[in-house]
């Protein structure tokens, strides 16, 4: 999808998203302790929300300038300050050795793509930053509920892991989570670069 696409779906419902944070992420990062977050493909900004909220500085970049605004209203209301950057993750300047936590949540890409944006993702880690990756498994097609239909941008764990060499992966792996329609399979990936200490 383009980034009009987003932007008339983003216009056209007040959540297209839930508002609160996805229930794994939340658990897997509500025990670190807070410094810089990067929030890439943030849409209406719940993760970046919620980081917030918990005293990360976060900067969140989304290619859909609806979708920034109204995450970046809700967080003005709620008295939270984060970076906003209207900006495709594709082509962005994600940072170099910046940030102590990156969350890329459910950005499907064509493999190429999205290997090279992990990659990138990776190198502008800080020593001993965390990376979280979570999305649709390509095992969903078959065997789950929701999600892209198409093969092509859905994630495979050797796929994800290989993206990310440089860094020490904790864990990758499918994971179920339940929906309304039923169980839903994703892929998890969290890893860390090395130099540093890492918390949770």
């Amino acid at each position: 999808m383009e980034a009009t696409d987003w932007d008339e779906r983003y216009a056209a419902a007040p959540f297209v998203w839930s508002a609160g944070p996805n229930q794994l992420f939340a658990e897997l990062t509500g025990g670190l302790p807070p410094g810089r977050a990067l929030d890439v493909a943030a849409g209406e900004g719940r993760t970046a929300h919620w980081l917030a909220e918990r005293g990360w500085q976060v900067t969140a970049v989304d290619f859909s300038s609806v979708g920034v605004d109204k995450g970046r209203k809700r967080a003005e209301a709620a008295g939270l300050h984060i970076d906003w950057v209207v900006a495709d993750v594709t082509t962005a300047d994600l940072g170099t050795g910046t940030y102590d936590l990156v969350a890329v949540l459910y950005l499907h890409l064509p493999r190429p793509a999205m290997a090279e944006v992990l990659a990138r993702c990776a190198g502008s880690l800080a020593p001993g930053g965390r990376l979280i990756v979570l999305g649709h498994d390509r095992t969903n097609l078959a065997h789950g509920v929701g999600g892209p239909q198409d093969p092509a941008i859905l994630h495979d764990p050797d796929e994800i892991a290989a993206a990310v060499p440089d860094l020490q992966v904790e864990r990758c792996e499918r994971v179920h989570r339940e929906t309304p329609d039923g169980t839903a399979i994703d892929l998890l990936l969290v890893a860390h670069a090395t130099g540093g200490a890492t918390a949770g």
